[in-house]
């Protein structure tokens, strides 16, 4: 009996004693900490994911007979989706890198000694504010057919276009983009700007180096992860543009203004789960190997300034 007592009072000592030990305290703190995210996550996204990757994968979710990539082909050879593809990358092709090089440069500005620069900033951040149904009414009003633009444009002769039904329909989106998101890309790069060590800076000065110099040989290499990041963030949004085309012309826009959330948000309404599933595959494949590309560049490039 007393043995047993012995035992059990040696076992509960040291259970004890493992939960004062700080490492192992740390530890289950931790994971307190990190389990309702982790939940979460697992809940709504992982899980989620899972199942669209089952549905590309199956006839339909009332017949699940497996189908081999037969769903990919099939949605590879639709024509709606070949041109909401061209339309999604020829968009992000041409707003992404402008949203990342007028970003930069607006925040190279604001970092000289220029007058007016709290109103230019504020000018820059306000659209950040702004609802997006207010910006899709000033958009409305200004690129209607019977719009300011083409009023603005008679009076020197120009003749009525009809801009969100024309060539031009992705240059006024292109506009929108960079209207909502310069501002807060600016932000993040005049902070890297201030993180730049002014010792390195002030040695190129004394040294002689031009303003071209500083920025591609010291500016630039202390700035590529947040070129990274803000690289990353524009193509996000430059594919969440949906929101702001789909207010602007609905369901079925333009031909060059049909995007890949256009075909996802119309194949979801018919109920072609196994098609959505399979574009939506396709498209994250796409996102992981262009990420995974800029990753490695950015490791090429700013590997010499870590630590």
């Amino acid at each position: 009996m007393n043995k047993d007592k012995k035992k059990q009072e040696g076992g509960s000592g040291k259970g004890r004693s493992l939960l004062k030990n700080p490492r192992v305290n740390d530890f289950l703190q931790s994971i307190a900490f990190l389990t309702p995210s982790v939940l979460g996550v697992m809940m709504f996204f992982i899980v989620p994911f899972g199942i669209v990757v089952y549905y590309s994968f199956i006839r339909s979710p009332n017949d699940p007979e497996f189908m081999g990539l037969q769903n990919f082909v099939d949605v590879l050879h639709n024509s709606s989706f070949l041109t909401a593809a061209k339309n999604t990358g020829t968009f992000a092709a041409i707003s992404v890198p402008l949203a990342v090089v007028l970003s930069l440069c607006l925040a190279l500005l604001l970092e000289q000694k220029i007058p007016g620069k709290s109103l230019f900033r504020t000018f820059f951040l306000s659209p950040m504010m702004v609802p997006v149904a207010s910006v899709v009414l000033i958009w409305q009003v200004i690129f209607h057919a019977k719009g300011t633009l083409n009023q603005f444009l008679a009076l020197f002769g120009g003749q009525a276009i009809d801009w969100l039904k024309s060539p031009y329909c992705q240059l006024v989106v292109v506009v929108l983009f960079l209207w909502k998101n310069l501002g807060y890309n600016m932000i993040l790069f005049m902070a890297a700007l201030a993180n730049i060590p002014k010792e390195l800076l002030e040695v190129a000065d004394v040294e002689g180096a031009s303003a071209a110099h500083k920025f591609f040989h010291i500016k630039l290499r202390y700035l590529s992860p947040t070129v990274l990041f803000v690289t990353i963030l524009s193509m996000i949004n430059s594919f969440k543009v949906f929101r702001e085309v789909y207010l602007l012309t609905g369901d079925y826009p333009y031909e060059g203004l049909y995007t890949l959330q256009h075909f996802m948000n119309n194949t979801f309404l018919s109920y072609n789960f196994q098609k959505l599933s399979a574009a939506a595959v396709l498209l994250a494949l796409v996102m992981v190997v262009i990420i995974a590309l800029l990753f490695k560049v950015e490791d090429i490039f700013g590997k010499d300034v870590e630590g």
